[in-house]
């Protein structure tokens, strides 16, 4: 990679994180191409030349945080002995990414994200298919060899995840009603018993 790649790089790094920061400190509301600009001390102009709008610099800050869990995800797969282990190790590590990386779980579950999924959902499937292959790989056989029920896929896949989700965004809410350590002890019971065959 050439010194001027390189540069690129770390520009369009600090302006992720700088994106980030103050959509966290800040607000949804207060997130400008400005601010985003002076949190980072990077030009304008760079910042269009990298992103080309903040639209753009915020659909790229999502595809690496969204990028970043589902290799959490499939990652905590390949100890998994059978469908029910897989299903705790799923959980958490889900819930273990929004612990640690909090502000990229706020991010990730805000609204902005969530009505950029709408619109380009399909776009941002496609463009994590091959992060998603191993969770295909993983449920495939378990449901042809009868340890996981008959259901289409993403139907599985939003009965595994989607009270995970329900408890990450509870937890960053701020609640203060919700202990992620305990829900990853008793999540993957009750996932459990709405996949089992």
């Amino acid at each position: 990679m050439s010194p001027k790649q390189q540069r690129g790089e770390v520009t369009a790094d600090l302006l992720l994180q700088a994106a980030l920061r103050v959509f966290v400190e800040q607000g949804e509301q207060k997130v400008t191409v400005n601010a985003v600009c002076q949190a980072s001390g990077v030009s304008l102009g760079s910042l269009y030349h990298h992103f080309g709008s903040i639209d753009g610099l915020f659909v790229a800050l999502g595809h690496r945080w969204l990028g970043r869990m589902l290799e959490e995800l499939t990652g905590s797969l390949v100890g998994a002995r059978d469908a029910r282990s897989g299903i705790e190790a799923v959980v958490a590590a889900y819930l273990r990414f929004t612990q640690e990386h909090r502000d990229a779980a706020l991010f990730l579950h805000s609204s902005y994200a969530e009505r950029y999924g709408w619109a380009q959902g399909r776009a941002i499937r496609d463009a994590q298919e091959a992060r998603l292959s191993p969770v295909a790989a993983w449920l495939d056989p378990l449901v042809a060899a009868g340890e996981i029920a008959p259901l289409p896929q993403p139907l599985v896949e939003s009965l595994i995840l989607g009270p995970v989700v329900a408890v990450a965004r509870r937890w960053l809410a701020g609640y203060g009603d919700v202990d992620l350590d305990e829900a990853a002890r008793v999540l993957p019971d009750r996932i459990w018993q709405a996949v089992r065959p």
